[in-house]
Parts: structure tokens; C-alpha cells; sequence
């Protein structure tokens, strides 16, 4: 029975990246133009946003994969921050914040097309190992975004961590918390059971606790302890 599920899983993982893929070599190009054609107009915004929601479609639909939130998610500019278990966070903060400015690692950045519709729509790419200057280099493009209206969205542990992980946070979420001086708002979440590392993707519900807003001008080691404690909630209750 549990060779059948695996199966079953596979052939509709399979079918799910070809559906997905498919669409972004329509999407992701069409992001690009209008994201080189907008200025900061809203068309900037619209091409990450129907290639999240073409993801979200697809996951939903094909591999049975369901979203479900607990909490709302305030608009306007404040510094979201997310545990991140999985790819899927990682493209749907597209379909669920309004205009994000996200920060991901710098890899990413040489993905051909994509990468540059992502730097085009104001992604923050950061190189992991740290250095002061990448460190300035985000403070610098997350001043950039909230100036324009735009919240603030990082994975504050810094990497993907696999279920059960919870690492301590990096440390570019302190500088960013002082520096922006917004209110942080923790979303706890548990991907990594639907959407592991390996390419089998299995159905299930992805659940997202929104945290209360935490205030700015917290000292670090409250302000850390806190969201580390409210991103990893599913991970001591997971259900």
C-alpha cells in the first residue's frame, strides 16, 4: 500500500512539473518584459504574481497540496519573517504579500531569465557567507523597498532547514529589525512534510500561523528569542 501512495505521488509530481514548468517558460519571460517595460509602475508587480499563483494552481490541483492560514496578514510595509522549510514558501510569499520585497540567496540570481525578472522586481539577493558588504548591500535595497511602500519578506534562519530543525537566527535579521525600524511579524509554517528536498512531492496541508506584529526598538536578544519562538511553533505542535 505504501509503494501505491509513493507511486501515485510520483506520477503526479511528474505531472505537476511539466504543467508548472510549462507555464513559467510563458511567465517568467513575460515578467521580465513587463517588469523592463513598467519603471516602478504596477505591471512591475504583475508577472511574479501570476507565476506564484500559476504555482500555487498547479500544486493545489495536481499533487493536492492546500494552504491554510491561520491569521491575517497586514498590508503595507513591515518585515515579514518566515521559517522556510521548503521551495514552496519561497515562491508563494509572490501570491501572498502584496508587492514583497524578498530576500533569498544569491545563487539564485544567475538563473537565466528568471533571475533577472527577479532582481528586476526588487528581490534582495544576499550572499550567505555574511560579508559586512552584502550585509550594507541589503540594508541598503530593504531602505529601497519600504521607501517605495513595499513590505520586507526574509527566511531569518537564514537557509532551508529540514522538519524539526530550528537553527538560531542569522544575522541579518537583527540589522534589518534595527535598521527599517518596522514591526516583525513571525509565520510559523511546515512545508517540508509535502514539499521535502527530494523530487517526490506528496499531498497534504501546509498550515501558516501569522504571529502578532512584533514592535520595533526591541533590544536584539528579545526581539530574537521571539521570532525564533513564533516561527518554530509548528515545529513543537505540529498539529
Amino acid at each position: 500500500m505504501r509503494a501505491a501512495r509513493t507511486l501515485v505521488a510520483l506520477l503526479r509530481t511528474i505531472l505537476f512539473q511539466i504543467a508548472f514548468l510549462g507555464g513559467s517558460l510563458i511567465l517568467v519571460p513575460l515578467a521580465l518584459l513587463l517588469g523592463l517595460v513598467s519603471g516602478q509602475g504596477p505591471l512591475l508587480y504583475v508577472g511574479p504574481k501570476y507565476w506564484a499563483g500559476w504555482f500555487r494552481l498547479t500544486s493545489r490541483v495536481i499533487t493536492g497540496i492546500r494552504i491554510e492560514i491561520a491569521g491575517d496578514i497586514p498590508p503595507g510595509p513591515h518585515l515579514f519573517a518566515l521559517k522556510h522549510e521548503s521551495a514552496l514558501e519561497a515562491i508563494l510569499t509572490l501570491w501572498w504579500f502584496h508587492r514583497p520585497a524578498v530576500v533569498m540567496k544569491q545563487e539564485l540570481r544567475r538563473i537565466p531569465i528568471w533571475g533577472l525578472a527577479s532582481a528586476r522586481h526588487g528581490s534582495i539577493f544576499v550572499d550567505r557567507a555574511g560579508s559586512a558588504g552584502m550585509l550594507r548591500e541589503m540594508m541598503r535595497q530593504a531602505q529601497a523597498a519600504v521607501a517605495l511602500g513595499r513590505p520586507v519578506v526574509i527566511f531569518p534562519e537564514g537557509t532551508r532547514v529540514e522538519v524539526g530543525e530550528t537553527p538560531p537566527l542569522a544575522a541579518g535579521f537583527a540589522g534589518l529589525y534595527k535598521m527599517l525600524k518596522l514591526p516583525v511579524v513571525p509565520i510559523a509554517l511546515n512545508s517540508g512534510s509535502v514539499w521535502p528536498k527530494s523530487f517526490i512531492k506528496y499531498p497534504g496541508t501546509v498550515r501558516l500561523v501569522v504571529g502578532a506584529p512584533i514592535p520595533p526598538g526591541l533590544p536584539r536578544a528579545e526581539v530574537e528569542a521571539r521570532v525564533h519562538a513564533a516561527i518554530n511553533l509548528l515545529q513543537k505542535n505540529p498539529s
